[in-house]
């Protein structure tokens, strides 16, 4: 990285100018593993992050065998983490326990970490390979070049309490990459608001201790709770336990804006009262320590799009990348990672102008080749179970059915065998494949 100082205006902090092959703006996972793979390819990149590590993100914490072929291959020691041997659903008065299909594509188990340690260990490894990781740096927006390109960020410094120190920093780089979360400040900026015609989700979560220990992902496709009056009824959405090793448990609870409820439920209050019908069996105790129920939003299928344009390139939450079957991002995050830090590669290796350019062209269509079609069987699926009779009609007839429902999980968390495989394997990807990825 080169770096030169020159002085502002009258009465202002200099401003220093930065400049690297890549700039990638977010440390979550899909930021730094970018970097990572960045690093790796030889490429000089630096990593801005607002906060400083470590820094907790709301996130169910679970990790299903797609994502953890992600970090695998990303070169992730998980000695000490959570193991998962599969998810055990619970509805309509069944129960039922799966474990993660056996399959030649993925490893065969699950795993779970807070987010605040995965997020630290995802940015210390960048760092590892090579990236330069600049914490409380708050990015304020795009630069640009004569012809409307993005070509670098201007961002501020932060003190410890999150402050603006009042120095300001500009960036330069021939590619940009926006990992900036759900309401990416830069995709924003540059004119790529979020789509109406996706899914969009909400969560909620909490840490509670527990004296129950557990191999298995819990999963409630009902949520019953007691109103004011005692009564029990049924809320919209589906809750979570998911095991840490520490003697804790991630608790909380999801909707989809399918649902008519979406927008007048307080789903915190709702997660309080769910959390006390199910305390019988798991004994629940706030962990005060690690703060309130909080929560996000899930940005699905793809809800922001061009993924690439103008020198500017979109990873994770930025782009909508969560699975509407499940909610889950962290592994598409991953995924993205290592398909834009190759490409980014390719491009950087051509002359500057068309021939780099229509490298990184290459970005979207990938993604969409490989997640297009199954991100809308998604959206099919969240539409359909927004309706409150589905859901209670395909919970009551589907959870008994075993086989139904291995194939389900099979779906659901997208781990089919990547080539070949069984019946099953290949009617998943038959359909993914004639689902249109628009």
């Amino acid at each position: 990285m080169t770096s030169s100082t020159r002085s502002g205006s009258a009465g202002s902090t200099p401003l220093r100018g930065e400049s690297a092959d890549v700039i990638v703006v977010g440390a979550g996972p899909g930021g730094s593993a970018t970097a990572a793979y960045l690093a790796d390819h030889g490429l000089d990149v630096v990593l801005l992050e607002k906060a400083a590590f470590p820094r907790d993100k709301i996130c169910g914490d679970g990790l299903t065998p797609r994502a953890t072929k992600e970090l695998l291959s990303l070169g992730i020691d998980t000695t000490g983490w959570q193991r998962t041997l599969g998810l055990r659903i619970k509805g309509g008065g069944h129960t039922l326990q799966l474990d993660w299909p056996q399959t030649d594509s993925f490893p065969s188990y699950g795993l779970v970490r807070t987010r605040s340690q995965f997020d630290e260990t995802l940015a210390r490894h960048a760092e590892r390979k090579g990236a330069l990781l600049q914490e409380r740096t708050s990015v304020t927006g795009p630069l640009r070049d004569g012809s409307g390109r993005v070509s670098g960020v201007t961002a501020k410094r932060l003190d410890e309490s999150g402050r603006d120190t009042l120095e300001s920093v500009t960036y330069r780089a021939p590619v940009v990459i926006a990992s900036d979360g759900v309401s990416s400040r830069l995709a924003t900026a540059v004119g790529r608001p979020k789509r109406d015609d996706r899914v969009m989700g909400v969560a909620v979560r909490a840490y509670y201790t527990t004296p129950r220990r557990d191999d298995y992902m819990e999963s409630h496709l009902e949520l019953w709770t007691k109103n004011d009056a005692g009564k029990r009824i049924l809320m919209p959405g589906y809750g979570w336990l998911f095991p840490l090793e520490d003697g804790r448990t991630n608790v909380g609870l999801g909707t989809l804006d399918t649902t008519s409820a979406f927008r007048k439920t307080d789903f915190k209050d709702v997660m309080r009262r769910w959390v006390e019908d199910i305390d019988a069996d798991w004994h629940l105790e706030p962990d005060l320590s690690a703060g309130p129920i909080r929560g996000a939003a899930l940005p699905m299928g793809f809800n922001r799009t061009p993924l690439y344009a103008d020198g500017l390139l979109l990873v994770g939450d930025s782009g909508g990348m969560v699975n509407p079957f499940n909610g889950e991002g962290i592994d598409y995050a991953l995924e993205a990672a290592r398909v834009g830090a190759e490409v980014v590669a390719q491009a950087l290796g051509r002359p500057t102008g068309a021939a780099r350019e229509r490298v990184l062209a290459r970005y979207p269509k990938a993604m969409k080749d490989e997640l297009g079609g199954y991100f809308t069987l998604g959206r099919w699926f969240a539409h359909a179970i927004g309706n409150p009779e589905v859901m209670r009609l395909a919970t009551k007839y589907g959870l008994p059915r075993t086989t139904l429902m291995r194939l389900l999980l099979k779906v659901m968390a997208n781990l089919p065998e990547q080539r070949g495989g069984r019946v099953d394997d290949r009617l998943i990807h038959a359909l993914s494949a004639m689902a249109p990825d628009a």
